[in-house]
């Protein structure tokens, strides 16, 4: 999951929001303010409706990033490097680049999300009591306890033990511990999770024929997305069991064509050796050094008119948003960061000199070699 667009840093880590939060925003205020406010609050003017349902919908969204900043920071705290949260449909997720090294730091991490949520609840149920107490606006009081009471919910909804929900996460944290096997406990984790998720699939069919069409459907995209992203961490987690011990230098293409940053887009794309083959270049400085990534995608997106003045490093993205890594680290550690599309390749540097690049299809290449070295050893 990629931010649409970036809102800075937050204690070290950078933050972006995809641009489906505008729906679950939309939903949020459109609930409030024609929903639950007028409902419990009748013959205010709707402006007033819609001005505490957006405000109410903004703090969710705040508390949606709290919990997973919790995630992130814990997480650096471990030892493991954090790519950024990004904010979307369905609440929020902190990408980690790597796993976590024992049980107990798993724990921590996992359990740090609900515990945060499970506060925010305590703490705007208090501050509903005391507004309460202090004779404020009815409608205030009405969107502070409604921010309690999904708080609450969120913390409950996932401490439930199933991935890709933290409860899953504590769930795989036990088994681990338990069996002494990362992948076993992955395995275990991700059947859970396809369970709830296909449990949730059926009970959002059901409301929907008994008529909460709204509720049913919803339930059942929730259901459904738990199913896929599941399944997606069990295929991941029997990869990383292939790529075992496997390093980067055994998968990526070594010494790839770059492209110079102060190259014009034109002939960029005019060049005989960007035509063919690749999508995506590394881009390097005069000295050499590895400074991005440049795609044919953004050089096409360029106007002709400008292809002549504009340098390839303008466009590029800069090696600040792209995975870097180093030859003998982990191949396993690169797939929850690998993701389709040209721009996301990974760059190899080795002493700041880059040595090769890595993508999809390169680690499908070493997998179905791997697997099938194995099974003509087995075979022997």
């Amino acid at each position: 999951m990629r931010a649409t667009f970036g809102l800075g840093r937050i204690a070290g880590v950078r933050v972006g929001v995809h641009w489906s939060v505008l729906l679950i925003f939309a939903i949020i205020a459109f609930g409030l303010a024609e929903g639950r406010l007028p409902a419990a609050y009748p013959g205010h003017l709707w402006v007033a409706y819609w001005a505490v349902g957006l405000l109410a919908a903004v703090v969710f969204l705040a508390s949606l990033l709290a919990h997973e900043l919790a995630h992130a920071v814990l997480a650096r705290r471990n030892g493991i490097d954090v790519d950024d949260i990004v904010l979307w449909l369905l609440g929020g997720v902190a990408r980690i680049k790597t796993e976590a090294p024992n049980p107990a730091a798993e724990l921590r991490i996992a359990g740090i999300g609900p515990l945060v949520s499970l506060v925010l609840g305590g703490l705007f149920t208090l501050v509903a009591w005391l507004l309460k107490v202090a004779s404020a606006p009815g409608l205030v009081v009405e969107a502070v306890a409604w921010l309690a009471g999904i708080n609450i919910l969120l913390a409950i909804f996932n401490a439930i033990p199933a991935a890709p929900l933290d409860g899953g996460r504590l769930l795989r944290a036990f088994l681990w511990w338990r069996t002494g096997d990362r992948l076993r406990a992955t395995a275990g984790a991700t059947a859970a999770g396809r369970v709830f998720g296909w449990f949730l699939v059926v009970l959002g069919l059901l409301l929907f024929l008994r008529g909460a069409a709204l509720s049913g459907l919803w339930l059942a995209l929730i259901g459904w997305f738990l199913v896929g992203v599941a399944t997606a961490e069990g295929r991941q987690a029997q990869l990383r069991g292939v790529l075992a011990g496997v390093p980067v230098r055994h998968a990526m293409t070594p010494d790839p064509v770059t492209a110079a940053g102060y190259l014009t887009v034109a002939d960029f794309l005019a060049g005989p050796s960007y035509r063919y083959r690749h999508s995506a270049f590394p881009v390097v400085d005069a000295g050499g050094t590895p400074a991005g990534l440049v795609t044919l995608d953004a050089a096409r997106r360029v106007p002709e008119a400008l292809r002549d003045t504009v340098p390839v490093g303008e466009i590029m993205l800069p090696l600040s948003q792209v995975t870097v890594v180093g030859p003998d680290d982990p191949l396993a550690d690169l797939l929850p960061r690998m993701e389709p599309g040209a721009e996301h390749r990974v760059l190899v540097v080795d002493r700041d000199r880059l040595v090769g690049i890595v993508s999809a299809s390169d680690i499908s290449r070493t997998v179905t070699w791997l697997m099938t070295t194995g099974a003509e050893t087995r075979a022997r």
